[in-house]
């Protein structure tokens, strides 16, 4: 009993030293009465942005050839349901709250310079900001990479690789990943491409602060081409590329997000993945189901680019964004 009631003693003792004594701080015995609670700070959620609301970015931004095309230069192929439109309207922005800039074709350099479209030349994209903007969304990077001169180089050698098969020269398992790798020997010329477009990438979102600091700035990233399994392809493309070729473009798309997000966290940006929540929505799934369009698209839209579903789902992905 005697060993007990010590032990007891010790442990009140010990319980007190960890409080640091009495509930002053002090080391003075505590009051009597219950000990007042010590709320804990929560975290002050940031308001959602009610706008200006500027959109910048190339056709994956614009919305190439999806009905209804509106504003001009008409070159620039905006649509009044693309991603930014969409999340303009989620968020209620009123009328001179939102400008969309975005070009088809546009690459970094046409952020700060004026860009030449077949239906006139669009201003710099840039010159929409304003110390007034607090929301603007950027969408572009992939036409600096050069991603789509990079598909249609694939498509071109592995049409050469058949032709060599019909006359029995053989053919080659991946005879796109095998030209790069031929044309530059140790050098990724795809990532040299991509990395250089991180480079100027980097040197915009500076700009966008320089030009509007109290904005929340976001980069929107590609939606997934290629579905992780090239085998799904088959039914879409046939035997027109070949399976590792079509990994290599998958692996391509993903440096270039991977890229997007890296520039974005370095630039005080917010980074939103539009590859993750279009996985099983690419090109090779069906008509009901694909957010990007095959190289052979549906009557009136854009091969190789976001439909109406793909734009939907864009921008719930950028509203997640937003309100988080």
């Amino acid at each position: 009993m005697r060993a007990a009631a010590v032990a007891a003693g010790l442990a009140v003792s010990l319980l007190a030293g960890c409080s640091g004594g009495g509930g002053d701080g002090t080391g003075a015995p505590a009051p009597d009465g219950p000990h007042p609670v010590r709320a804990t700070a929560t975290p002050t959620p940031t308001p959602t942005p009610v706008g200006p609301y500027v959109a910048l970015g190339d056709s994956y931004t614009s919305g190439l050839k999806i009905a209804p095309q509106v504003g001009e230069p008409r070159g620039c192929a905006r649509s009044a349901v693309n991603y930014p439109s969409l999340v303009a309207k989620s968020l209620g922005l009123a009328d001179g709250q939102f400008r969309d800039v975005s070009c088809s074709g546009a690459r970094t350099g046409d952020l700060t310079g004026s860009q030449q479209t077949d239906g006139g030349a669009n201003p710099p994209q840039l010159d929409a900001l304003t110390p007034a903007t607090r929301l603007v969304t950027v969408g572009i990077g992939g036409n600096d990479a050069g991603f789509m001169e990079v598909v249609g180089e694939c498509a071109r050698e592995n049409l050469v690789d058949v032709v060599k098969g019909l006359v029995g020269s053989g053919r080659a398992a991946s005879p796109c990943r095998e030209h790069y790798a031929s044309a530059g020997g140790a050098v990724d010329q795809v990532q040299s491409k991509v990395d250089a477009a991180g480079e100027r990438l980097g040197r915009v979102l500076q700009e966008v602060r320089r030009r509007s600091p109290q904005a929340r700035v976001y980069v929107v990233g590609y939606p997934s081409l290629l579905p992780a399994d090239p085998a799904a392809c088959a039914p879409v493309l046939g035997g027109t590329v070949a399976a590792a070729d079509l990994g290599f473009l998958a692996e391509k798309e993903q440096q270039l997000n991977a890229m997007l997000k890296g520039r974005a966290e370095s630039g005080g940006a917010v980074f939103v993945d539009a590859a993750a929540p279009s996985a099983g929505h690419d090109m090779c799934a069906g008509e009901a189901d694909r957010w990007v369009e095959p190289p052979f698209p549906a009557s009136g839209l854009a091969a190789i680019h976001p439909n109406a579903k793909g734009q939907q789902g864009v921008a719930a992905a950028v509203l997640k964004a937003v309100r988080g």
